[in-house]
């Protein structure tokens, strides 16, 4: 065979160039693999593109700019290629950012704006605090609307079904003792004193404790006397929506702390490399759960850490 015939040959070990490696199949081959927050990013790319089925997530790397840890993901689509970057999260299509170098750059001073200019809580992921920011910029447009004094008034009305809402989140994601008398779901007062007796105990959370319970009494005292004022202006608007939120940022503080203080180790491996997610699948309507980033356990009411414990336990076992 001549040299010519051997360049025209095919060769057996060279892929062909339109057979590509499936996207969907690409994680079967990944050596390194994060299913929680695979996930994550999944969801978040279904909640900015519901038109777009996502086909292979990957972590490229974490990047750590001032301190602060930017994660940068690959994610493949039916339709489309993105970048995700978190902290906070961003989605960039690759057509339009092909540099990730830039990219991420471009991402770092988007966030660095966001962060400084005033907001409510980050709404990047889904979480059970959804409705309530959405009441809080309800509230926010008809302010900024409003003309007459009924406009403001209907701005109290939205505040006032705002702080429900955020009533509802907290008193489904707290345990109460089975002494607990609980109060009609409207009865915003009774139960900001009964979860901040249950969030804040003891006498050392005493003066915490007080100023919540002080604090969201005269908030819900405030929106309602906005609701029934016929002389609303634009300042009692404001000074409402201001309360308001100040409420909204304690209680998702509080409960942040609520759930992060149940984990500080892993039980597993002892780790405090501890990450938190949020599954919208987890009844009633969606919950947070804990992975640890060291071994693969994991409290999500649907996964097993049967045969990680078993594992950890025969590593222990050989001196590892």
């Amino acid at each position: 065979m001549n040299s010519s015939e051997a360049e025209d040959r095919p060769s057996d070990c060279v892929l062909p160039p339109d057979h590509p490696l499936p996207p969907e199949e690409v994680g079967r081959y990944s050596a390194e693999r994060d299913p929680d927050a695979e996930q994550g990013i999944a969801n978040y790319i279904h909640g900015q593109a519901p038109d777009e089925t996502v086909q292979h997530v990957e972590r490229v790397k974490t990047e750590y700019v001032m301190g602060d840890p930017y994660e940068i993901w690959d994610v493949t689509t039916d339709k489309d290629r993105w970048w995700v970057i978190t902290n906070l999260t961003n989605l960039y299509s690759q057509k339009h950012f092909p540099s990730l170098d830039y990219t991420l750059s471009f991402h770092i001073g988007l966030m660095m704006r966001l962060r400084n200019r005033p907001q409510g809580a980050d709404r990047s992921d889904p979480q059970p605090f959804d409705e309530v920011f959405r009441r809080q910029e309800q509230a926010k447009e008809r302010h900024e609307r409003a003309i007459e004094a009924e406009d403001y008034q209907s701005v109290g009305m939205q505040l006032r079904e705002c702080l429900l809402s955020l009533i509802s989140v907290m008193r489904r994601r707290v345990e109460f003792g089975p002494d607990i008398e609980r109060p009609k779901d409207g009865d915003f007062t009774a139960w900001s004193r009964i979860l901040m007796d249950r969030l804040c105990p003891g006498e050392k959370n005493k003066e915490l404790r007080q100023y919540l319970k002080t604090t969201s009494e005269k908030t819900w005292q405030l929106v309602n006397w906005l609701t029934h004022d016929r002389s609303a202006n634009k300042t009692a608007s404001s000074i409402s929506i201001e309360a308001s939120d100040t409420i909204v940022g304690h209680y998702v503080q509080l409960l942040m702390r609520e759930r992060d203080d149940k984990t500080e180790k892993c039980p597993l491996c002892s780790s405090r490399n501890i990450r938190t997610h949020f599954d919208i699948v987890i009844e009633p309507d969606g919950a947070y759960y804990d992975t640890c980033g060291s071994c693969d356990w994991s409290s999500h009411p649907g996964y097993s850490n049967d045969d990680e414990d078993e594992r950890i336990v025969a590593d222990r076992s050989n001196g590892e």
